[in-house]
């Protein structure tokens, strides 16, 4: 089998969590091109059937949407019976759904954090566990969950610590997953995308007035393009990527090599 055979997906199922749109539609739509059956799962279950069917259109693979609240164990269990009921099985799970809050430390509230918190982190132990307990039934599977450069940094000017620790969570989770794991065939690595140009980040009021001023930091000098992640995406839930577990791969244009 030759190494472009090895990043095919053909008879592989997914889910994307937070996969209705920005960097999970990506991610999902890379995972279909590359031959994979995806569940865009996300809590906006209009947004979530519209990508669904755009992937299906576009690709020819089985895409269903899944309504879920990852913060909610019994709602994440449900959804992985329906993934491996409505697909078939479970090969790749891509636990992305997040937030940020640009608060001042000083002003967050308790409430705040704990969101944050719940959303970015908890919600990625619920799903890494539900996930794993399937992948370990069966001694195969990888999961990708969604950090950020911003594990690694201090993102400037905007503040936000709770989205930077969490962050930093997940990746150490993930390490953690991937060592309790490793010799039980189920692999776990994190990606950490630098500023993206999503249409959440180009449309926010809040966040377009930062745009020059990370463009300006950037090695690239420009923000980058949700589909620079498929690649990263499909790499990690094929069978090229049977050695990596326990990493971290930035994909962040080199914003923090300096």
């Amino acid at each position: 089998m030759g190494i472009l055979d090895k990043m095919r997906l053909d008879g592989k199922k997914a889910y994307v969590t937070g996969g209705a749109q920005g960097l999970g539609k990506a991610m999902a739509t890379g995972l279909a091109e590359a031959g994979a059956d995806v569940a865009i799962v996300d809590i906006n279950i209009a947004k979530a059937q519209q990508t669904a069917r755009e992937i299906a259109e576009a690709t020819g693979q089985k895409a269903i949407a899944i309504k879920t609240d990852v913060t909610d164990p019994e709602q994440v269990q449900n959804m992985i019976d329906t993934v491996v009921k409505e697909l078939g099985g479970l090969d790749a799970a891509f636990n992305n759904a997040g937030m940020c809050l640009n608060v001042p430390a000083e002003e967050m509230t308790f409430e705040q954090w704990q969101k944050v918190v719940n959303l970015n982190l908890n919600a990625v132990f619920l799903c890494s566990t539900a996930a794993g307990r399937y992948m370990l039934k069966q001694g195969s599977g990888s999961i990708v969950n969604t950090a950020s450069m911003s594990a690694h940094i201090v993102n400037r000017p905007q503040p936000q610590c709770s989205y930077n620790a969490t962050k930093a969570g997940v990746i150490q989770l993930s390490k953690s997953l991937a060592i309790e794991w490793a010799k039980k065939g189920v692999r776990v690595n994190t990606m950490s995308p630098g500023y993206m140009g999503t249409d959440l980040t180009l449309n926010s009021p809040d966040l377009k007035p930062l745009i020059k001023t990370w463009n300006d930091w950037a090695p690239l000098g420009r923000l980058g393009k949700p589909e620079e992640l498929q690649g990263m995406a499909v790499y990690l839930a094929s069978d090229t990527s049977s050695f990596s577990t326990g990493s971290d791969y930035l994909v962040d244009g080199a914003f923090t090599a300096w």
